[in-house]
């Protein structure tokens, strides 16, 4: 360096020792020298990758609490608020009046009553699940006829009432099962896990998709979500069906209902990514798994779950996806459209949200206009 050129940032002295400075006449503290002020220190932070970090930090632990509460809250403690019950009219005893007024005041009158003129008109709907029980006269005792496929838990509860009504009133009870649940499912919990399976691993790929393709278009992306919809749902369905021999499936129906599942729950991560960026992920586990899963009816039927829960449950997708399942393996015949229309209208405003902001959407590919090229 010759002798009047002059030192730049960052550079020694004359006697070879740093000078101090930051090229800006300071002293390396920041702007005039002055040490940064908190709100610079603010920003600073918010620019760190420290930032997004604790936030983490702190979410991951509410969701942990959440997410347990939620379950627990659910399902640890299942009460009854509202069964729905059969009742035959026509010839009964006063043992069957004593029956039922016991049953009222051991369920603590969450029996909904409803009379029917003869057994034909309450089987029918028991399989239309209007009702979960129906109780009629039998000779000189009382018949209890429940249907564990409407719910395990509620048979159950059932049963186990009867019994203790029909020993303090002295009355013969015979119970019978007009649903029973197969084999290699004796708790009704099967649907319920291959539902979640399809949940989770919907906005999963969803996640994967955002992270290993990220330079897919809009139109690629829900492609490719769909692709792994059907090949996703016909993978648990042929699993729990042919592999284990758990549920006797009607396979092509099961196979599309747990595609359909795991669409629309991708695409609901796919809604909140665009609309949230990063953070998508908190609001489909609150929707998806946080509230979606214990309000399903899947573990815990729906009239022993608290009671919002219970009505909440049936339009968010999980619910819809288990009620849709549980009427096409138990009660074919007897279709309901309502969770069909749940989860498409769930997959169409998402589809939709995603469709009109596509381009908040982080990913995708710079599509350079054809006379900006030729001009490069």
């Amino acid at each position: 360096m010759t002798s009047g050129a002059t030192e730049g940032p960052g550079e020694r002295d004359g006697h070879g020792e740093p000078d101090g400075r930051d090229g800006r006449g300071g002293d390396g503290h920041g702007a005039h020298g002055r040490p940064p002020t908190g709100r610079e220190k603010w920003e600073a932070f918010k620019q760190s990758p420290y930032f997004p970090a604790v936030v983490l930090v702190f979410i991951l632990a509410a969701a942990a609490g959440l997410f347990a509460g939620s379950y627990t809250y659910a399902m640890a403690n299942p009460t009854p608020h509202r069964i729905p019950a059969a009742v035959v009219e026509g010839p009964r005893t006063p043992y069957a009046t004593a029956f039922v007024e016991g049953m009222e005041k051991a369920l603590d009158a969450s029996l909904e009553l409803h009379r029917y003129p003869d057994g034909a008109a309450a089987r029918a709907a028991l399989e239309e699940q209007k009702v979960f029980v129906i109780l009629r006269s039998e000779g000189e005792g009382v018949l209890m006829q429940v249907a564990s496929a409407s719910g395990a838990s509620v048979a159950q509860l059932l049963g186990e009432t009867g019994v203790k009504v029909a020993d303090t009133i002295g009355v013969r009870l015979t119970v019978k099962d007009l649903k029973p649940l197969g084999e290699g499912d004796p708790r009704g919990l099967a649907l319920f896990y291959i539902s979640l399976a399809a949940v989770i691993i919907g906005f999963v790929g969803a996640i994967q998709l955002s992270v290993h393709a990220r330079a897919l278009n809009p139109l690629e992306r829900i492609l490719f979500t769909v692709g792994y919809a059907l090949l996703g749902g016909f993978a648990i369905a042929a699993v729990v069906d042919w592999g284990l021999g758990a549920l006797d499936l009607p396979f092509a129906q099961s196979w599309l209902i747990l595609a359909f599942t795991m669409f629309t729950s991708g695409m609901v991560f796919t809604m909140f990514n665009t609309l949230m960026g990063r953070w998508a992920m908190i609001p489909t586990w609150g929707v998806m798994v946080l509230l979606g899963n214990p309000s399903s009816g899947g573990a815990v039927s729906w009239p022993l779950l608290p009671s919002l829960l219970g009505h909440v449950g049936r339009w968010l997708p999980p619910g819809a996806s288990v009620n849709a399942q549980h009427t096409a393996v138990y009660y074919q015949g007897h279709q309901y459209v309502f969770p069909y229309l749940v989860l498409a209208a769930w997959a169409l405003v998402s589809c939709t949200v995603f469709w009109v902001w596509r381009h908040r959407h982080p990913g995708g590919r710079d599509r350079v206009p054809e006379h900006a090229a030729a001009a490069a």
